[in-house]
């Protein structure tokens, strides 16, 4: 049996996320407790024709008996089953306001002061799942129908456990992305944005590229950086690990970051990895 569990942060988009599965054929429950996991599993299994692709959602809706999710996770691996466990999360400034927009209560309220408080503790109870997950999704910047493409690429052709690699480019201007594993800063290097016929170009534009890989220092670091991916990416994928974000990083998030997160995604997939690669704040003014 394939399963896949989906948990996180209220609000960050584990409908949407349910939703797309249920399209793609998945036998999916939502706000299932997990002491009824192992009966659940049983019962499908017992049946004539058991389902092959499952999806739950399971969150602290389940109150007490969220705390022992893992501990039920566990014992399904010990089976030989194939899990997987999906993580979202979002700032809470954007929590906020979906909750506002739904015009729904936040489920730790009841535990709390306010929203914040009650974000606040969610976080803090989700804290060794989201350690445990094999792909974390931030989704503040991905607008429904974004999640659902990118849940459409991750389970549409091909499996999660097929290890993959995603670069993206960002802003520091903007915060760092939450869900990467890795992160890099190029701030080090020459800025085009200070050079009057770059400023309003991005590093999808050949005249920035070139500008950018005309620094010594760039050469440098891909290089080295290069070589350093090199060395990690066989360990992780060795040690289990579905799903690896790499955050290449520079002030707005527009030149020198999305022009090498385009090289480094190149270069990996040419060493036969799944490569995906997003470009966050490219938009951005």
């Amino acid at each position: 049996m394939e399963l896949l569990v989906v948990t996180g942060m209220s609000g960050a988009g584990k409908s949407t996320v349910i939703q797309v599965l249920e399209d793609m054929k998945y036998f999916c429950v939502d706000n299932l407790p997990p002491g009824l996991f192992i009966k659940f599993f049983e019962l499908i299994q017992r049946s004539e024709e058991p389902e092959r692709k499952v999806a739950l959602v399971v969150d602290v809706r389940s109150g007490r008996y969220f705390n022992d999710f893992l501990d039920y996770i566990d014992n399904f691996k010990k089976g030989n089953n194939n899990i997987q466990i999906i993580f979202l999360e979002a700032s809470t400034e954007v929590i906020i306001d979906r909750f506002k927009e739904t015009r729904r209560r936040h489920p730790m309220m009841d535990y709390s002061e306010g929203i914040i408080e009650g974000i606040a503790e969610e976080r803090k109870s989700l804290e060794n799942i989201r350690g445990k997950a094999d792909l974390i999704i931030d989704t503040t910047d991905l607008s429904s129908a974004q999640l659902r493409e990118r849940i459409r690429d991750l389970w549409g052709n091909a499996h999660l456990s097929t290890f993959r690699v995603s670069f993206v480019s960002f802003g520091y201007k903007y915060g760092v992305p939450i869900d990467a594993d890795l992160l890099i800063d190029v701030r080090f290097l020459p800025n085009p944005f200070y050079i009057p016929e770059l400023k309003d170009k991005t590093g999808e534009d050949k005249e920035v590229q070139d500008y950018v890989f005309s620094q010594e220092d760039t050469q440098d670091f891909i290089e080295k950086y290069f070589d350093l991916l090199g060395f990690l990416l066989p360990r992780y994928r060795k040690e289990g690990k579905s799903n690896l974000v790499v955050g290449i990083g520079c002030t707005g998030g527009k030149h020198r970051s999305v022009t090498l997160v385009n090289h480094f995604s190149t270069l990996v997939s040419e060493q036969q990895y799944h490569v995906e690669k997003r470009h966050r704040d490219i938009l951005r003014k």
